[in-house]
């Protein structure tokens, strides 16, 4: 049986493992049906064939495409060229692939859409999400109702759909919540993987990195957890679903 491949890009130690942990959660993949590396502690290794893979699913991370090379840390550039560098062989093969946030802008900028800060990006909470007539005959969006809420928090988003690309899901401050390109690459500018308690943990983490007033933590933590945050997963689930092998 073919594992998934799940590729991490944050570089906080317990954040990565935490993401790791509600991904399985989320997803319903046990530990042993993937391959995870974490891109903050290992490179890709060399010859790496995606094709010994069911699917590729990459997290989250604070680092923003559109930021320029030389205001990235070394660690932060080498994790993003490493996920970029897998990207021609994605798309071209249509390998099943799911990138959470940080891939949505991985997968545009590759697709050659542009990606910034000018429109579109959300602070940490929730986002009223809604499935485009094209994303209720998705099959990875099957049993998600048409209006859903789901965990947001990004400086940066795709200001057009990329060329070649179908869109499912959008919200009104950020038009493309979900896209697909081909058949089986997927993307979401939302975090199926995160309930409240995992949001609640990031703003812990990141309350330095730009997100929000470091002085809103304890509000945004609060809001967090009383959120009816609920459908996304399935979008995760009926990934791994489809693609396990």
């Amino acid at each position: 049986m073919k594992k998934f491949l799940v590729l991490q890009l944050r570089p906080e130690r317990e954040a990565s493992d935490s993401e790791f942990r509600a991904i399985l959660a989320k997803s319903g993949l046990a530990a042993d049906e993937t391959h995870r590396i974490t891109l903050e502690r290992d490179a890709l290794p060399e010859h790496f064939d995606l094709q010994d893979f069911a699917g590729v699913i990459v997290g989250g991370g604070p680092g923003c495409v559109s930021d320029p090379i030389d205001t990235k840390s070394p660690l932060e550039a080498r994790m993003e060229t490493d996920v970029f560098s897998l990207m021609p062989q994605i798309t071209a093969q249509d390998i099943p692939f799911m990138g959470c946030c940080y891939g949505i802008g991985i997968l545009a900028h590759h697709l050659g859409a542009a990606v910034s800060k000018e429109q579109y990006g959300e602070p940490i909470g929730t986002s009223r999400c809604f499935v485009t007539d094209a994303g209720r005959r998705d099959p990875i969006l099957n049993g998600v109702p048409d209006a859903f809420d789901a965990f947001v928090g990004h400086k940066e988003a795709a200001q057009s759909l990329p060329a070649g690309a179908v869109h499912l899901v959008r919200s009104g401050p950020c038009p493309f919540q979900m896209i697909r390109y081909g058949q089986n690459v997927y993307a979401t500018q939302f975090h199926p993987e995160a309930d409240g308690a995992e949001i609640q943990f990031r703003i812990k983490v990141y309350s330095d990195r730009g997100y929000f007033d470091p002085c809103d933590a304890a509000r945004l933590s609060e809001m967090a957890g009383a959120s009816h945050v609920y459908a996304p997963p399935r979008i995760l689930q009926n990934f791994t679903s489809r693609y396990r092998t």
